[in-house]
């Protein structure tokens, strides 16, 4: 386990919001991290290409009404995750 997991321990098991180095986007409950991946359960994976909205747009609907899960569980490889935040601290305007 690396220190930097170990700073991050109080985030496990809340809702999450991974911004990628691609046009993929993750919302969902964070269980766990290492140096490689990053779990997430209930998620939603959101291909940006498919959309017109930004990511952005995307992440304030899912403060609004609540992630749209279409994935039970999901790893994401830590290198590509460019940004994460809690989604209660992503901020409505």
């Amino acid at each position: 386990m690396s220190e930097s997991q170990n700073k991050h321990d109080h985030l496990l098991g809340k809702e999450v919001v991974l911004d990628t180095s691609t046009p993929l986007l993750y919302l969902g409950t964070l269980e766990e991290m290492d140096d490689i991946f990053i779990t997430l359960t209930d998620a939603d994976v959101h291909d940006k290409n498919e959309s017109t909205g930004s990511k952005e747009f995307y992440v304030l609907e899912a403060k609004r009404h609540g992630i749209t899960k279409n994935r039970h569980r999901v790893y994401v490889r830590a290198s590509h995750v460019i940004s994460f935040s809690l989604l209660d601290e992503v901020i409505l305007y």
